[in-house]
């Protein structure tokens, strides 16, 4: 029988590279053995217990409908008061759209603001799904190498053609942790302005910023901007939320209803049940999301001291997030566990396979001389996993 053919564009996909180390991490695990895992792009606390609690009640109270596509009311009214609130940004609630998580609302956005063969500017080293996103709409990615992590003025300006239509700024950065200072982000502003470019501003981090910085908003940095783009943001980090699947995105108004017109054919509403946690998150106390980032300082700074003790091993100290994006070229050329090292993902298998301790190679982020670690783990689990990456890659040769 002849096999069923695929569309171009899903042969052109990319399977996901962290969910792929997480999944053979977890297989492993499963089968016995006992992998230090510092792939996982999610905190290890679990969802606090006010927020559990409300999604109980919500089933109680037999909340288990269709909602709206954008969301419910109270939750898109919700949003908009957090917007408001922690990020100077006023939006009416129609012009937000809650989705089946950040990433979901990434999708939307980049679906309805991108035509065929449009160009999008993606600094260098991004998540590792925004390329994919850009292909899957037709659009043409365009990789721009950054020297210190962050897009420049000079950078966004050289890199502008009569085709580009969009840039996308994560500040708190995925997978280097950079943040981006106000008269950074305004400087970017000018260029997005002047050119007449699109912007979408991913936040998801935006809790996790350490050493007194602060995190700004793009689109709160003047009115001119604000037009130009679309926030996306969602509960998945901040509240220890990710399998709960709540993004969303605050956009003009056409924007929002494009985005909301396109989920209705895809998934409809998110969750309800989730949507109830959702609304708790915003609305309850913020405590457990402190106590949790002072925790992840704390780890950063071992990881950080741990990383940085080991010859061969390079790193910044992130400003936020919780990833560490970690130079392994010292490595390349050397022979390493019977193998002669020519990038991220030779070491990042390696010591998976050998070592037992899962990264991410740099090759899922656009730089193959670099692997992220998330110190989105117990301290005991970085010391042990530091460890056994310290013993083996003493070994290269």
């Amino acid at each position: 029988m002849e096999a069923m053919r695929l569309a171009g564009r899903a042969l052109n996909i990319s399977p996901s590279a962290t969910l792929a180390i997480d999944a053979r991490a977890k297989a492993l695990a499963a089968a016995g053995v006992k992998v230090v895992n510092f792939g996982a792009g999610e905190p290890d606390f679990d969802t606090p217990e006010h927020i559990k609690a409300a999604a109980v009640e919500s089933l109680r109270r037999g909340e288990t409908k269709y909602t709206p596509v954008a969301g419910v009311e109270r939750l898109r009214r919700a949003i908009a008061d957090k917007l408001l609130k922690d990020n100077g940004l006023a939006y009416d609630p129609k012009q937000i759209v809650v989705s089946c998580g950040a990433k979901h609302s990434l999708y939307n956005a980049v679906q309805v603001l991108c035509q065929e063969g449009d160009e999008v500017i993606l600094p260098v080293p991004y998540w590792v799904s925004y390329l994919e996103q850009i292909k899957l709409a037709g659009a043409v990615p365009v990789p721009v190498a950054t020297g210190a992590f962050k897009l420049t003025p000079g950078l966004l300006a050289r890199a502008c053609s009569s085709r580009t239509r969009l840039v996308i700024i994560n500040s708190p950065g995925n997978p280097t942790g950079v943040v981006y200072s106000r008269e950074e982000l305004a400087a970017l502003a000018g260029i997005i302005v002047e050119r007449g470019l699109v912007a979408i501003s991913d936040e998801i981090y935006e809790k996790m910023v350490y050493d007194g910085r602060e995190h700004v908003s793009l689109a709160s940095l003047g009115p001119e901007i604000l037009a130009r783009t679309v926030t996306v943001n969602g509960l998945s980090k901040a509240y220890a939320m990710t399998g709960w699947r709540i993004g969303y995105a605050a956009a003009p108004p056409a924007v929002a209803r494009a985005c909301a017109d396109l989920q209705s054919h895809s998934t409809s509403n998110p969750t309800s049940i989730a949507q109830a946690a959702a609304l708790a998150a915003l609305e309850g106390t913020q405590e457990p999301v402190t106590r949790m980032v002072a925790a992840f300082a704390a780890r950063r700074d071992l990881m950080v001291e741990r990383v940085r003790a080991v010859p061969g091993l390079a790193c910044q100290v992130p400003g936020g997030a919780f990833y560490l994006f970690v130079s392994v070229e010292s490595f390349f050329g050397r022979s390493l566990g019977g193998r002669v090292i020519s990038c991220a993902a030779d070491v990042a298998g390696i010591l998976l396979e050998e070592a037992r301790v899962a990264v991410v190679p740099g090759e899922a982020f656009g730089d193959p001389r670099y692997v992220r670690l998330s110190y989105a783990a117990s301290v005991d689990l970085i010391e042990e996993g530091m460890e056994r990456m310290a013993a083996f890659l003493a070994r290269a040769e």
